[in-house]
């Protein structure tokens, strides 16, 4: 069966990983993605390399591993947007479907007609999804945006790391480019949220999505922890400021994360872990306690958690129904039975590498279950076909526009 957007065609106007995360959820979905790259160098995040995709044989092939993270499920057509003939390639593409995803710099799309004004007169029900860092309004709206900056403007990187003066401390990122994922994310939900009012409403709308925004919306509960006390919380390593314990520990041979959500959950844990008293001590005999006697209690529990190894506490904790989970390599979590029972990691063919492996979505539907059919595209794989078959182009008019470096 097709999966829940088979009805949806979306124009992917985007580049690097934000926009593209957005469009790659909308093919996941199952929607008919056609991405739109510029001739020759293709979207920024192919040059995102090393490392290379490898061939069946094991060599290097030219295509970048960063780039297959976000553009699976699309077929790729090169433009020249500079050209008005190209610009007019881009409209022509934007009559026909429902969604148009973009993270141009604000007003750059309109300076070439391509602005959601412009194609929302051709395609009064069209959905144009601007992506930024900053938005399209405000004093910063003319701003480059990145990943990078978001998490330092938005916060993030002030409750992110060690705290000062430990080892490490200091402002730190997350490890992967979470606002532009997030941002992506919040896009996609928007994107399905337009779909279903248009279906009521027949009317398209501009969504405005920007990276900042994300940033600090996705503060969450430290937020409002700000709100609350209007002080602004601190970075406090692997714990957690409202949850004790609620953290890493190391063990006798590595470390191992302890996740008590609840005083159910700590009673289990000091009963299986030979410390069935802790939860007797007024300090600790409840969450709130717990946190104000934070220092404490970690050092009570270090002491516990240097008597085993981590796989001896995992398999304990286990056992005692207690949420615990060891801190995995990349390619451990591969190895996890659980993600290959969840299938997380699938294969398909490419052009130029001949397998591919890929993340998969996390989405499951009982009544549209995903599939897998298109893998990243080589820069322009798709040109000739998209030409030829959406835009009904002649061989010789396809032809005419590579000469003139159009395509």
């Amino acid at each position: 069966m097709a999966g829940p957007l088979s009805h949806v065609k979306v124009l992917d106007l985007s580049r690097v990983l934000a926009g593209p995360w957005t469009a790659q959820n909308l093919a996941d979905l199952g929607a008919e993605v056609i991405k739109v790259e510029r001739p020759g160098k293709g979207d920024d995040s192919r040059g995102y390399a090393p490392p290379f995709l490898k061939d069946e044989q094991g060599r290097e092939t030219k295509e970048g591993a960063y780039f297959c993270a976000a553009n699976r499920g699309k077929k790729s057509i090169t433009v020249n947007l500079s050209k008005p003939e190209g610009q007019e390639l881009v409209r022509e593409l934007a009559k026909g479907v429902d969604v148009l995803v973009e993270n141009y710099k604000v007003g750059d799309l309109a300076r070439y007609g391509l602005g959601y004004d412009d194609l929302a007169t051709l395609n009064p029900g069209l959905i144009y999804c601007s992506v930024t860092g900053f938005g399209q309004t405000g004093p910063d709206k003319d701003r480059p945006g990145y990943d990078f900056m978001a998490q330092g403007m938005g916060g993030l990187m002030s409750i992110t790391g060690e705290a000062d003066g430990m080892p490490g401390g200091g402002p730190q990122r997350v490890g992967i480019p979470i606002i532009d994922m997030t941002t992506g994310m919040y896009a996609t939900i928007a994107i399905c949220a337009a779909l279903a009012n248009r279906a009521i409403t027949g009317k398209g709308q501009w969504i405005d999505v920007a990276l900042l925004d994300s940033c600090v919306a996705f503060l969450a509960n430290q937020a409002m922890n700000y709100f609350a006390t209007g002080e602004s919380p601190t970075r406090i390593g692997n714990a957690h400021p409202n949850i004790v314990p609620y953290q890493t520990f190391k063990t006798k041979d590595g470390a191992i994360i302890l996740a008590c959500g609840n005083d159910n959950l700590f009673n289990k844990f000091c009963e299986a872990a030979g410390c069935a008293h802790l939860p007797k001590d007024a300090r600790f005999a409840n969450n709130a306690e717990r946190v104000k006697n934070r220092v404490e209690i970690t050092r009570l529990l270090n002491e516990v958690f240097e008597k085993r190894t981590t796989r001896e506490w995992v398999k304990l904790l286990d056992d005692a129904g207690v949420a615990n989970g060891p801190i995995n390599t990349i390619k451990e979590v591969f190895e996890e039975p659980q993600v290959i029972a969840r299938g997380m990691k699938i294969e398909l063919s490419h052009a130029a590498a001949g397998k591919v492996p890929l993340v998969a979505s996390p989405m499951r539907f009982s009544g549209t279950p995903l599939q897998y059919d298109v893998p990243p595209p080589i820069v322009g794989q798709h040109t000739d076909e998209i030409l030829r078959d959406v835009l009904k182009l002649s061989d010789a008019a396809i032809a005419k526009l590579r000469t003139e470096q159009i395509v």
